[in-house]
């Protein structure tokens, strides 16, 4: 069965990032970024239909001067989302960048409210003024928010975006991915993964106890409710457990620079990590570029016994994902699929379980795909990029399964007709 799909120009909008606050309605990213391009940045909420039709239901435009949003983590249950946003040239002068904010969706659904804003990227770091919140996770329980620039991690509360540790700064590399567990936070740079234990959060540790404000006549009865928050001094280090370096790739050419590009645990195996990498081949004489490539490797992951000499984490399998450097990867709510975007155009699918391909659309896109995500039914895949288009992916149910159906029917249809020949004889 092959995958259905449709492609819907959005003019003059180049899309850098998505996500979806319902089965049905997705938040786009996009414009013309921080250069004055004349193309206005903006956020986006979009209806989107079983059978790929796409439909704006509002939009909201970012103040003069501001960044294109780069990132978008999105919380269906609470119909919010954290994008990653920089502030005007001004206010990075200033050093009062709100680059990470909190939207959420009017009951209505017609406009799109802000909310808590914080500012996370080091005032050094925007010198040059490209620095942007590459990086905006949501934990699985809608709890904790990882955002991250260049080389700088932060851990907070969602959707407060108060500081639940110290932020983390990389000795080396460049932040590429960050992805949780219910126990830890994988933070993946283009040398290495770095594997970093989750603090309690403060109900559960010696948090100070702040009173919670009454109004009017209530002030006076009962008790007031305490609410737990901590003191700068309080906020706990992020404990680093285990520093993965990049493995040694099978089928991978010969003296390859290798590199980490995404990294997404299973969503309900958490004992499955599953990374993406680019290789760059030596560069031949006569050619302008590096020949690059894209692999799946398949992790198992053990964190229980932290204290083992054992490594937590071990190379299960992999799978070459294509020619091009890969750009974006996703895996599906289901956990039955990886989805990836390549610098060749092509829109891809995997197996999650055997990282046997399943989709393959090339040309997807005019430009790199910049986003990928999947519908929190997982039976939608859309894709984005900056040639001012969203392609939109039906998933046949049947796509997991296809591959081996096909093989046991072929083996049955042979065996009829060996017994029919043999009963003939």
């Amino acid at each position: 069965m092959r995958a259905q799909h449709s492609t819907h120009p959005l003019p003059a909008f180049p899309v850098y990032s998505c996500a979806f606050v319902a089965s049905d309605q997705m938040v786009v990213g996009g414009g013309g970024g921080a250069a004055k391009t004349g193309i206005k940045n903006k956020l986006r909420l979009f209806n989107v239909s079983q059978d790929r039709q796409l439909k704006m239901l509002c939009e909201h435009e970012l103040e003069k001067g501001e960044d294109a949003p780069m990132s978008i983590a999105a919380h269906p249950e609470s119909r919010s989302f954290v994008c990653g946003i920089n502030s005007s040239e001004e206010r990075l002068k200033r050093d009062e960048n709100e680059n990470c904010r909190v939207f959420s969706i009017s009951d209505s659904g017609k406009a799109l409210i802000k909310g808590a804003t914080r500012g996370t990227l080091p005032s050094g770091a925007l010198e040059d003024y490209q620095t942007t919140q590459r990086v905006t996770v949501i934990s699985p329980d809608g709890k904790l928010l990882a955002v991250a620039g260049e080389r700088d991690l932060s851990l907070l509360a969602f959707p407060s975006l108060l500081p639940v540790a110290q932020s983390v700064q990389v000795p080396k590399g460049e932040i590429y991915d960050v992805t949780f567990s219910p126990t830890h936070l994988v933070l993946a740079t283009n040398l290495n993964l770095l594997v970093y234990a989750l603090p309690k959060p403060p109900s559960e540790d010696n948090g100070e106890k702040t009173p919670k404000k009454k109004k009017g006549k209530q002030r006076s009865k009962g008790k007031e409710k305490e609410v737990h928050s901590r003191t700068p001094s309080q906020t706990p280090e992020l404990r680093l457990v285990d520093t993965v370096d990049i493995p040694s790739v099978p089928g991978a050419p010969a003296q390859s620079v290798v590199t980490f590009r995404a990294a997404r645990f299973h969503p309900s195996d958490f004992s499955t990590l599953f990374t993406a990498v680019n290789t760059a081949a030596p560069r031949a004489k006569k050619s302008k570029m590096a020949k690059m490539q894209a692999y799946i490797l398949k992790w198992r992951v053990d964190l229980r016994g932290e204290q083992n000499s054992a490594r937590p984490m071990s190379l299960e399998g992999s799978r070459k994902a294509g020619e091009g450097g890969l750009t974006c990867f996703d895996v599906s709510p289901n956990g039955k699929f990886l989805a990836f975007g390549s610098s060749d155009y092509t829109l891809g699918m995997l197996d999650s379980t055997t990282l046997s391909p399943l989709l393959s659309i090339l040309k997807a896109h005019e430009f790199p795909i910049t986003t990928v995500r999947f519908s929190p039914t997982s039976t939608l895949l859309v894709s984005g990029g900056v040639d001012n288009s969203i392609r939109i992916v039906t998933v046949p149910e049947s796509f997991a399964g296809q591959p081996w159906t096909m093989i046991i029917l072929i083996i049955l249809a042979l065996l009829v007709i060996l017994v029919a020949f043999l009963l003939q004889k």
